[in-house]
Order: structure tokens, then C-alpha cells, then sequence
């Protein structure tokens, strides 16, 4: 990783370098562990090294504003991370930017200037959308479009203010502009599933119109909380941001679902034609990626694995003692279909899939809301979890994985709703009719894959489990009920 002694810059010296960092380092210190982000909440933050700035305009020192691009180095202990900072530069900060200021440095070339977040600035952030206008690279940066796609000018950009582990712009009602916080070598699966998908030609996906990345060897891999190397190898490109069509005027699953219960609405052909737009993503990348089995030793080690991860939670959350015997019989029935040959194919799959990974795109007004005619559903968020390094976010994985996802997202829609009885029978009815839609695509039931399915649906509710122990006490409850019943349950 970087230090103050290998700092990148593609600044002029009088603003670039050590002493840009020297300058705003201690702001930034204080600043980054505030943000929604920031992946190290709750541990000290040794330090920050510059990997690569860049001057996406320039900063003058007059009225009008400047933008820096940076990528900085956090240390946390043994622990290092990436981030890509959008930083905006101005002599006075306008009142209704006030809230996005970082401070103002003491010395340096940005003395006494005003140093903040550019992403809620529209005048620094249209600044973006003209360089994917116009590919090509500026230092470090290479800014990219896909071949055939058109960008209009003039589009006014408006920030989103819900999201946590990224940022994300609207330009009107027209594109959006995903701007990847914490980074890590390789190219993130966000950019090269949808890709994939729309050169396949399925439509379930919003397809990547531009996208911008930064290639320099200062950022060779990360350092992981074991202190173990975690390296892309030659491979030292970091996917920086992605701009998709906007669907505008769309509803995600989650909120449809929860709509639904509250009404006494039915949402089964919901149910029912998004398991046919997750087969319809499956099946497509399956023809556009490579696929594989695992077999013998490699699914016995996927079994094993999760039973690490069980024991691990299990000393975290005692409440899942009790269930531990039954737990574990799930995966040891996933270790003897190993001993008795069976092979489980494994492809690319979105990863994170749940009803608020999904849109539907005809949810447009109240009558849309009002029905349950299952409506175009489009997956989006490829990214898999943040947390986990792009190297094992891209490796092949069983389909079931996917489908467990979504499963589980639908006991946690009809836990925010209704009684027992009436929201056991709700989630119960939507995963059938989902799993009924996906065989419907596919020819291919995932209840006929029961100890599989079993598996990863259990291995979901133990990280379920231990997340909501740690963040969402309240919520414990939900995954509890499901590991009562998968560690009673042998189908």
C-alpha cells in the first residue's frame, strides 16, 4: 500500500502531492469516519497516505469552484482501506452547501479556502457527466463510454441521500451516476455483470452507458483485519463510478411488498414474475460468463466454511446455541452429497439479491400500486456485499445462493406487517410462487434442490443473526424464526 513516500499525484506541485495531504489530512481525519461509508466505525484511524490526486478543475483560488479527485489511504491497525474523495474547492462556500464542509486549511496552497464534499454540488458534479460525455483519460483516470450510447448535455444533477455504502447522482431524469466510496482492486462485478448482461441482451438489467476508473500501481491490493495480503495481482484497476439509465418513477420490491401487506393486497404473480426475471439474469449470464461445477472437495469445503462461519456466530450470539446440532446437519448434508458425487453447477449470480436489489419498472401511479399483475422487474446492484474483497464478490457461486436472498427477504417483508399467522401464510405463499416462476424459466424447480437450498438459506440467517445482534437488536427476532425452523426442518 501507498505511503507518504510513494504519493501519486496528477496535480501541479503548488497544490499536489504530500503537502496537499499535509494541508487537509487532519481535516480529512476527522471527516471520514463521520460518513455513512466509511467501513471503519468504531476503530481509531492511524493515519491517511495519498495514493493518487487529480484536478478535475482547477482550483484557481477566484469565485468560481474547483474540484479535486483523490484517492486516500485510511489505516486502521493492520487494517487498510481506499476511498475515492470528490473534493470542492471554493474561496466562500454558498449556505445551502454549508452542510457538506470539511474545513478550511491553515496552510498550504488551500489556505483559508472552504474544503467539502462536491457530490451535493450540481455545478461540480455536472463537471462528471461531461467527462463520460467525452472519454478519455487525465492522469490516473480513464473515463470510458459504451460504444453506440449517446449522453446529452445540460442534464441537472441532484444528489441521492439514502444510500450508505456508495453516493449516486441523478442527472435529471435520465441517468444515474454510482460513485463507489471504498474501493478495491479489480474490476467491480457492478460494471461487468450489467455489461455482460446487455451485450447478451437481456433486458432485466440497466445497462452501463459510461463508467470511469483509475489504473495506477501505488494500489495493489488491501490489507485484511488478519493482516494477510489480500492482491489483484497485475490487475491494479479500481472501478470508480458507473452511469446507468434513471427508472424513473419505479417502486423497488421492498417497498411494493410492504404496500401490499399493508393493504391486504395479494403479491403473488409480483412473487411469481420476478423469480422469472431472476431465471431470465441466471440464464444469461450462464451463456455470457464461464460456468463450472463444484464437486468432491470443493463442495465439501463450501459446507466447511459455513460451518466456521456458524461457530463464529454462535460465540457471538449464544441465543443460537440451541440450534447449533440442527445447524450443523444442514451443512453435513451438503458434505455427503459431496462423498456421493453429486456435482453443483456454479456461475456468476448477482450476489445480494433482495427485494430492494429489484425494480419494477411499470410501478408508475396509483392504479400500478393498486394491482398485483406482476409487472417488468429489472435487478439492479450488482456489486454483491461491499465487505467482502471484488476476488470472492466474482467467483462462481450455485444459483440457489440467489435464490435463498430472496427467499429470506420475503420472511422480512412479512415481518414488518400483520400478525403471525397472517404473515407466515403472506411469505410463505411469495417464496412458492417465486421459486414457481424461476422453474417456469428455467425448467428447473430449486425446491428440487432441497439440502442445497437448505444450506444457503441457513448460512443466509446466521449472517442475518449475527448482523442484526450487532446493528438492528430489534430485529433479531426475524432470522431467529427462520433458524428455528431450518434447524427442525430437513426439507
Amino acid at each position: 500500500m501507498p505511503d507518504s513516500s510513494t504519493s501519486r499525484t496528477a496535480l501541479p506541485d503548488t497544490a499536489g502531492g504530500a503537502a496537499l495531504l499535509h494541508s487537509i489530512g487532519p481535516m480529512l481525519t476527522g471527516w471520514l469516519p463521520r460518513q455513512r461509508w466509511f467501513a471503519g466505525k468504531g476503530r481509531p484511524l492511524d493515519g491517511l497516505t495519498l495514493a493518487a490526486a487529480t484536478e478535475l478543475l482547477p482550483v484557481t483560488g477566484g469565485p468560481a469552484p474547483g474540484l479535486l479527485h483523490l484517492l486516500v489511504t485510511a489505516h486502521q491497525g493492520r487494517t487498510t482501506d481506499c476511498y475515492q474523495l470528490l473534493l470542492g474547492v471554493r474561496r466562500v462556500l454558498p449556505p445551502v452547501l454549508a452542510p457538506a464542509l470539511i474545513g478550511r486549511p491553515e496552510e498550504g496552497a488551500l489556505r483559508g479556502m472552504c474544503v467539502y464534499d462536491a457530490v451535493p454540488d450540481p455545478r461540480l458534479t455536472s463537471v462528471l457527466l461531461e467527462r463520460l460525455r467525452a472519454p478519455g483519460r487525465l492522469g490516473v483516470l480513464g473515463f470510458r463510454r459504451e460504444p453506440g450510447t449517446a449522453i446529452p448535455s445540460g442534464l441537472v444533477p441532484r444528489p441521492l441521500r439514502s444510500e450508505q455504502s456508495n453516493s449516486s447522482v441523478v442527472y435529471g431524469d435520465t441517468f444515474i451516476l454510482k460513485l463507489f466510496r471504498r474501493l478495491s482492486p479489480g474490476l467491480n462485478p457492478d460494471l461487468e455483470l450489467p455489461l455482460a448482461l446487455a451485450r447478451a441482451g437481456c433486458r432485466q438489467a440497466p445497462a452501463p452507458v459510461a463508467w470511469f476508473e483509475a489504473e495506477t500501481p501505488a494500489i495493489t491490493g488491501t490489507v485484511g483485519a488478519a493482516g494477510a495480503a489480500e492482491s489483484s495481482g497485475t490487475d491494479a484497476t479500481l472501478t470508480l463510478g458507473i452511469l446507468q439509465p434513471y427508472l424513473a418513477g419505479t417502486s423497488d420490491g421492498w417497498q411494493l411488498a410492504l404496500r401490499a401487506l399493508a393493504a391486504g393486497r395479494e403479491f403473488h404473480r409480483s412473487a411469481f414474475e420476478l423469480g422469472r426475471a431472476t431465471a431470465a439474469v441466471h440464464t444469461a449470464l450462464a451463456a455470457a460468463l464461464p460456468t463450472s461445477v463444484l464437486a468432491g472437495a470443493e463442495l465439501t469445503s463450501v459446507a466447511e466454511e459455513m460451518m466456521e462461519r456458524l461457530e463464529r456466530a454462535v460465540e457471538a450470539v449464544p441465543a443460537l446455541r440451541p440450534y447449533r446440532p440442527g445447524l450443523r446437519e444442514a451443512f453435513r448434508a451438503v458434505a455427503t452429497l459431496a462423498r456421493t458425487g453429486h456435482q453443483c453447477p456454479v456461475q456468476r449470480i448477482h450476489g445480494d439479491l433482495h427485494l430492494g436489489q429489484v425494480l419494477r419498472t411499470d410501478a408508475v401511479g396509483v392504479d400500478a400500486h393498486d394491482k398485483d399483475d406482476g409487472g417488468s422487474w429489472a435487478l439492479i446492484d450488482f456489486e454483491g456485499e461491499p465487505a467482502v474483497p471484488i476476488a470472492e464478490r466474482r467467483r462462481p457461486q450455485p444459483v440457489l445462493r440467489d435464490v435463498a436472498g430472496m427467499l429470506r427477504s420475503f420472511d422480512y417483508a412479512a415481518c414488518q406487517r400483520g400478525s403471525g399467522d397472517r404473515r407466515h401464510r403472506w411469505a410463505t405463499a411469495n417464496r412458492a410462487a417465486y421459486c414457481a416462476g424461476y422453474a417456469s424459466a428455467t425448467g428447473s424447480d430449486p425446491h428440487a434442490q432441497a439440502a442445497l437450498l437448505r444450506v444457503y438459506e441457513t448460512d443466509k440467517a446466521v449472517y442475518e443473526v449475527l448482523y442484526e445482534a450487532r446493528h438492528r437488536p430489534n430485529w433479531l427476532p426475524i432470522p431467529m424464526a427462520a433458524i428455528r425452523r431450518l434447524a427442525q426442518d430437513p426439507k
